[in-house]
């Protein structure tokens, strides 16, 4: 039996036990054509190697992959040899392997597994030729703080300056890309996220003839929404020029020149007017947490006394500290180094008391997680529909990675690892706040 045979051979028995002791559903393909099943129910013991549809399978199309993975066991290293497809996930997506593992024969896996079959397995892989690939990941700087460092603009340009064809493949029509707002969990993408532009507008309390403002205006969903149903002047600034461009041509195809401006602009440069009210939506995520205080005071200086200010941004749970808070989960990081550099979230205190800190008087705190679970999972789906058409927008490696992104997120949604607040705060003043005496009327 040849080295290669035998490496084969011995993943083959490595699944069979895995199989007896927590079965999936799901095969694995390897390089040979051998497909290996991690369910009991299935032949183990003959190698198929024909081009049969085998339901969710895991592919792996060279040794090194196998190599690369038992060196350097990291996030990073998986997403790297998924994006050389090196590694593939056939049939579907993370979410569809999530739902077959969620039924609970995984967990504990560790404790179950033999330990010396595993190492016999993986360790000729050590010592074989695991060379890597193209680099996928942020190479710029990601420095902390604004003015020492920290480029936003590319940063920015990085994550959403892929395509405005790529996005639209996901995105609904408005192309509104944060968290849609279901009054039924079974509306469509389009119906929830125009319910999301009107309820963002009904919570700033809108009127004819106001100054409004939205910091990071994306496509311009939310300033074309509220200068047609709510007759306010929007002025809309993003650090994308993608974005811009596509905003631009909106407001001119929808013939609102003259209530909605656009700017290829950092929000920070604004100064010398003042708003009736500001929005923030899916933008302070980008901000960075030493640079939340400069940020607050900032809005503050454009908002007129007790003008609106709504903030919308994810969020992680609050640690036992702010130094273990801080550290992050590998997950995190991964999302940091490949999709958003520069992101960093916040948790709803530290939000709340920076507002605070910095002249705002807070009203309500609202939890979206949910939607935004919901939110991205059809993002995912749709992703994954159009994938041979992201495919040639983006290229393979790009669409893949996003796939993992917006699969992994709407599991962190779904399973609160990750939340998202909506808060309505004023710019402090004495006296009465302006607001009604209930909410009622937002939710009528």
């Amino acid at each position: 039996m040849g080295k290669a045979d035998r490496r084969v051979g011995a993943l083959r028995r490595l699944a069979e036990h895995v199989a007896e002791v927590a079965p999936l559903d799901l095969s694995i393909r390897l390089w040979d054509g051998t497909v290996i099943p991690l369910s009991p129910k299935s032949d183990l013991g003959k190698a198929d190697h024909d081009t049969a549809d085998h339901g969710l399978t895991l592919s792996i199309a060279t040794p090194r992959a196998l190599t690369r993975l038992v060196r350097r066991p990291r996030l990073p290293t998986l997403v790297e040899l998924i994006a050389e497809g090196a590694l593939d996930l056939e049939g579907g997506t993370l979410l569809d392997l999530a739902a077959r593992a969620g039924s609970g024969s995984t967990r504990g896996l560790a404790k179950r597994l033999d330990k010396r079959l595993a190492i016999r397995a993986l360790l000729p892989f050590v010592f074989g030729p695991g060379g890597g690939g193209q680099g996928h990941a942020y190479t710029g700087v990601q420095a902390a703080k604004h003015g020492k460092g920290r480029d936003d603009k590319a940063q920015v340009q990085f994550h959403y300056d892929v395509s405005n064809a790529f996005y639209a493949l996901f995105l609904d029509p408005e192309m509104v890309y944060s968290c849609a707002y279901f009054r039924d969990w079974e509306a469509d993408l389009t119906t929830a996220q125009i319910a999301k532009l009107d309820m963002s507008c009904r919570k700033l309390r809108l009127r004819p003839g106001e100054r409004m403002l939205d910091i990071g205006c994306g496509w311009g969903g939310l300033v074309c929404h509220a200068a047609q149903h709510y007759g306010v002047r929007a002025h809309g600034v993003t650090l994308s020029e993608a974005q811009f461009d596509f905003a631009t041509e909106k407001v001119k195809r929808l013939g609102l020149q003259d209530s909605v401006t656009i700017e290829l602009r950092d929000f920070r440069d604004l100064s010398g007017i003042e708003f009736d009210k500001v929005a923030s939506i899916g933008m302070f995520e980008h901000v960075g947490l030493d640079n939340r205080d400069g940020y607050f005071r900032h809005i503050r200086s454009l908002l007129k006394p007790r003008g609106i200010y709504l903030h919308h941004a994810i969020v992680r749970p609050m640690k036992a500290t702010e130094k273990k808070f801080r550290k992050g989960s590998p997950e995190f990081r991964a999302m940091v180094k490949y999709i958003f550099p520069g992101g960093e979230l916040d948790h709803i205190g530290g939000s709340t008391d920076a507002m605070e800190r910095n002249g705002f008087e807070i009203h309500d705190t609202e939890g979206w997680r949910e939607h935004y679970g919901r939110t991205c999972r059809l993002w995912t789906e749709r992703l994954y529909a159009n994938r041979d058409a992201a495919y040639r927008e983006a290229g393979e490696a790009k669409t893949k990675i996003w796939l993992m992104y917006l699969a992994g997120c709407a599991l962190a949604f779904e399973r609160g690892t990750l939340g998202i607040f909506q808060t309505v705060a004023t710019k402090r003043a004495r006296g009465a706040s302006g607001l009604p005496p209930t909410r009622e009327d937002l939710y009528a």
